[in-house]
């Protein structure tokens, strides 16, 4: 609970112009992109590190749960105050504090939006390469919580994979630092693997050192559908598992490709049951190379149509296509889930086909978003919460898709996280010892247990 005292406490760490505690401004900090809320009793803006150490040792004295925010994009419930308490929002800590290719680093703060800091290094040919499907709203500190991917982590790997050092603060304002500017660095513990991923569970990260990388010299992008939509996945797993890696593989279903069509009309094949957006980045010989050898094995795969962006604008407009599926999905319905699960990707096709199966039999549109590259997938059902029979059954349907992923040696999540989407669920790809050990980790940094409480450790 906030009391007035405790309130002009953190108000003489504070600007009041960087305080919120009426009902009206604070529903605003109640929800992300998931269906549940919950209500803070206070946000905060802090501007510097400091600020964010005051604030943390006066919840810890208080005891009061606090969970960190950035721009509320997560979709598995990860910034929403599951008890209440102080939300700590870092929209305003959003400074580019170097730029540094030479070193191939830069350093950040955590409100720094993902396209900005893209636009940033362009200049300089180089890029960030998580890039997940909210990049021009999400925040780095927030990719950084969640351990974000993207299209392009099947070559480039997710957010932890550009990780070189962090700046943390503790529950007990305790300021930390680890890692460094080094692109080889295997000193001590690899911390950022610990932090990375919590979702602001452990600590609260107020720096970033990143590793950047030279733009490709060519991008090769093509899309092809199907009128099957298991030859559209078997199209993965064949292209895959011939040494191919391309840059990006996205597999979309019929229901996204009309969802999409109806919504942005950008000439996409309704007909289609399945389509894959591949694009192979690198040197000009080597991705000609690996377009023929693609093209061979989407023909083997009865691909029906394959045309191969000519321009830059047929490029983006064809991930703009694949970049919108969500929010045009969303239009479907007054609610909708976007799941996240990942399974080995020779078992891709046999999750497609589940994913389908389990809807069918629940009577229930689902909608199939895949990085399928590097097997995880996205299914998507439009439902209305307010319909309590409707939203139990999609509620069974995810439950079946987790034991699915499971059954098929898959995980929870490939980069949407867990939050309070799916913490009950942790038990399927965890054994007891290892969740007890999070526990223990957790009760080592925050013995209180302040931090984003009622999460998943």
């Amino acid at each position: 609970m906030i009391s007035p005292d405790l309130t002009n406490q953190f108000l003489a760490i504070v600007d009041p112009a960087r305080w919120l505690d009426k009902k009206e401004q604070l529903f605003c900090y109640a929800y992300d992109a998931f269906v549940e809320e919950s209500m803070p009793e206070a946000v905060v803006f802090p501007e510097t590190t400091e600020e964010v150490s005051q604030i943390l040792a006066l919840a810890s004295a208080h005891q009061l749960p606090v969970t960190a925010r950035g721009a509320g994009t997560s979709v598995c419930g990860a910034p929403i105050p599951a008890r209440h308490g102080l939300v700590i929002c870092f929209s305003q800590m959003d400074r580019i504090i170097e730029i540094n290719t030479k070193d191939r680093y830069i350093i950040v703060e955590p409100g720094v939006v993902n396209a900005d800091l893209q636009a940033a290094l362009a200049p300089d040919r180089f890029f960030f390469p998580p890039d997940p499907g909210s990049m021009n709203m999400s925040t780095i500190g927030g990719n950084i919580a969640q351990n974000a991917g993207g299209p392009r982590c099947l070559k480039y790997g997710v957010t932890l994979d550009y990780i070189l050092g962090l700046e943390v603060v503790l529950a007990s304002g305790k300021i930390i630092t680890f890692g460094s500017k080094n692109i080889k660095d295997v000193t001590g513990y690899k911390l950022a693997a610990l932090f990375c991923g919590s979702e602001g569970t452990l600590g609260l990260v107020t720096k970033a050192i990143l590793k950047v990388v030279p733009v490709p010299e060519t991008v090769k992008t093509i899309m092809a559908t199907f009128k099957d939509l298991d030859d559209t996945a078997t199209a993965v797993t064949d292209i895959i598992g011939s040494g191919i890696l391309p840059a990006a593989m996205e597999l979309m279903d019929q229901l996204t490709l009309n969802a999409i069509e109806d919504k942005a009309g950008l000439g996409l094949d309704r007909e289609a049951a399945g389509t894959l957006l591949i694009e192979v980045d690198g040197m000009a010989e080597a991705c000609d190379k690996q377009i023929r050898l693609i093209l061979e094995k989407l023909h083997a795969h009865h691909a029906v149509h394959i045309q191969e962006a000519g321009t830059a604008a047929d490029r983006e407009r064809l991930w703009t296509a694949r970049r919108s599926a969500y929010g045009v999905f969303a239009k479907l319905a007054p609610d909708i889930i976007s799941e996240d699960v990942t399974v080995p990707v020779s078992r891709v096709p046999e999750m497609v086909r589940r994913i389908v199966q389990i809807a069918d039999r629940h009577k229930l549109r689902v909608g199939i978003l895949a990085h399928a590259g590097d097997g995880n997938m996205h299914p998507m059902i439009p439902a209305d919460k307010s319909n309590a029979e409707e939203w139990e059954r999609v509620m069974a349907v995810f439950d079946e898709i987790f034991r699915a992923a499971a059954d098929l040696e898959g995980t929870l999540s490939g980069e949407h996280g867990i939050g309070l989407a799916k913490a009950k669920y942790l038990p399927l790809v965890m054994d007891p010892g290892t969740i007890d050990f999070m526990k223990t980790i957790k009760q080592a940094v925050d013995p209180d247990g302040i931090l984003n409480p009622g999460k998943f450790v």
